[in-house]
Formats: structure tokens, sequence, C-alpha cells
């Protein structure tokens, strides 16, 4: 188990590395000068060249990669050319609505897509409704999903606000509901048919069929012999879910106004902020990978064979 999760250790490093590389390089080489936004469009000459004296722009760009990834490694993310404040600081209170909001949607898609997978899977009757509502559900793009909630739970019924992400634990709570819903949404859907899916397969298997003939309860051969069996599956399609949610926070962040790392993604992005972008898309990735270290690890501790490279 060590030698598993150094493996898994050095490919996070690895793999974080190297995205910083290719993120550094492609927002190097993208179209658009970063001086001529700061300055505005009737800037001298001279103007524009100050403006990248001071901010290091002429500078090759493995220079200015290793004087950023250098001060990453001791916590400090750079200055926004912008705002002229320390990326930490511009980040830190968008974080706190961005992760709010992923947490509020990770438990949304996972109490509610697994219960309804595993009661689709053990009743018929119900698989055939679920399969539509997740059908349906799967095929709205969260854009779509936030207008219709927009339009039906904030502006018709006014049961929730439309724009802004609340102040206090109650407030955010409210705020972020239906955010979370339209953020959720295709992913419930997704879940519920991975969930209903390994369930079905589980109960095929001889080991269950077995268990009934000997008169063991089903509630218990559900929880002992086939959820515990089905785990592995959904719990590689829940950890890939909850790191997707981070990129599919920006549409949602932008429909409902919420200022969070999303919708400064996007502000940074058309205004050139290198380090806003940089540190932003980093944190994206990182999530992605560790979210896949981390079930990568909890399939090795269900299933022994995962940890030995040999799987199925």
């Amino acid at each position: 188990m060590t030698r598993f999760v150094a493996q898994r250790v050095g490919a996070l490093v690895l793999t974080l590395l190297v995205a910083s590389m290719l993120i550094f390089g492609a927002l190097y080489l993208a179209p658009g000068d970063p001086a001529t936004l700061l300055a505005g469009g009737h800037a001298t000459p001279a103007v524009l060249e100050q403006i990248r004296i001071q901010n290091h722009l002429n500078d090759p760009v493995w220079t200015r990669y290793w004087d950023w990834f250098s001060g990453a490694l001791h916590g400090d993310l750079g200055q926004s050319f912008v705002y002229k404040q320390s990326v930490t600081a511009l980040l830190a209170p968008r974080a706190g609505t961005t992760i709010f909001l992923v947490i509020y949607a990770a438990i949304i898609i996972l109490g509610v897509g697994i219960t309804l997978g595993l009661s689709s899977a053990l009743r018929r009757r119900l698989g055939a409704v679920v399969t539509v509502g997740t059908a349906i559900g799967m095929a709205t793009p969260a854009f779509v999903a936030a207008i219709i909630l927009i339009t039906v739970f904030a502006v018709n019924l006014g049961w929730f606000p439309v724009f802004g992400s609340g102040s206090g634990f109650v407030d955010r709570l409210w705020h972020l509901t239906l955010p979370a819903i339209a953020l959720a949404l295709a992913w419930v859907a997704y879940v519920a048919q991975i969930t209903k899916a390994s369930v079905r397969e589980e109960l095929g298997r001889e080991h269950v069929e077995t268990a009934r003939s000997r008169g063991i309860p089903g509630a218990l051969i559900v929880r002992r012999h086939v959820f515990r069996n089905a785990l592995i599956p959904i719990t590689t399609v829940a950890g890939l879910t909850v790191a997707g949610l981070v990129a599919g926070a920006v549409v949602v962040e932008q429909a409902f106004g919420l200022n969070g790392l999303g919708s400064f993604l996007v502000q940074a992005a058309g205004q050139k902020d290198f380090a806003v972008v940089q540190a932003i898309a980093l944190l994206l990735v990182a999530t992605f990978v560790i979210a896949n270290a981390v079930v990568d690890l909890v399939n090795g501790l269900l299933d022994p064979r995962v940890r030995l490279g040999k799987r199925g």
C-alpha cells in the first residue's frame, strides 16, 4: 500500500508540474498584448514599453515561468497585472463561494444520484421512470437548467434570490440552492445511471443468488454483497464528478452572478491577467488530479486487486 500511495503522489506532482508549464506557455502564446489592455487603446509606444518593463513582460518565457514557479513554492502566486494586488488575496474570498457551491452540489449529486440509482436497480417499475428522468437531466446543459430555475423559482415564485452568494451559513445555503441544483442536475443523472447499472450487475452474480437461496434477508444481501461490491465504479464516477464540478461552476457562476473563481477566471482571461489565470487554471487541474488520486486510493482500499494493477 505504501508503494501504491507513493506512486500516486509522484504522478500527482509530475502532472501538476507539466500542467503549470503548459498553462503558462499557452498564456504566453495567446494573442493580445497585456500592456495594451492595461494602458488602454490610446497609449503611446513609450508608455507601453514602460508597462512591459515594470511587469517583466519582455523577459523570456522560461525566466518568467521560473520566477512564478519559485514564488508558488513559497506560497506566492504572483501579483495581478490589473488589480495590482496579490493573487492569493484576490482568490481567497472568491474561493469560499466556489468551494461552498461545489460541496453543496456534490452532496446533492451523491445523495440523490446514488439513492435514485439504487432504488431503480432494486425496483424494476421505478427503473423506467428514473431512466427517462436521468436521460432528460443528462441532456440539459447547466446554463439551460440555470435559466429554467431562475425563471420558475426565483422570478415567478420568488422562493430564492436571483443573484449573489449571501453571507453566513444559512443565507449562503439559501442563495446557492438554485446554483447548486443547476450545477448538479446532469451529474445526478449520470451517477444514478452508473449506480443502477453497477448494482444490477452485482445482483446477477452467483454469490448473490447463493445468499438468496440460503434465506439471507434481502436488505442484508444488498448491504453486504451487492452495494459494497458495486462501490468501485460508483466511487470512480463520483470522484470524477466532484472534480468536474469546479470547471462546471464557471457557467453557473456567470448565470447567477456569483463572485467565484469561475467567473473571475473568465474575467481575468479577457484581461490577459496572466498570474490570475495561471493560478485558477492550476487550481482546477490540481482539483481534478487530486480527486483522481483519492479515487485510486479509495478503490485500492475497497479492492486489493486495484493496488496490484489487476483490475477486472
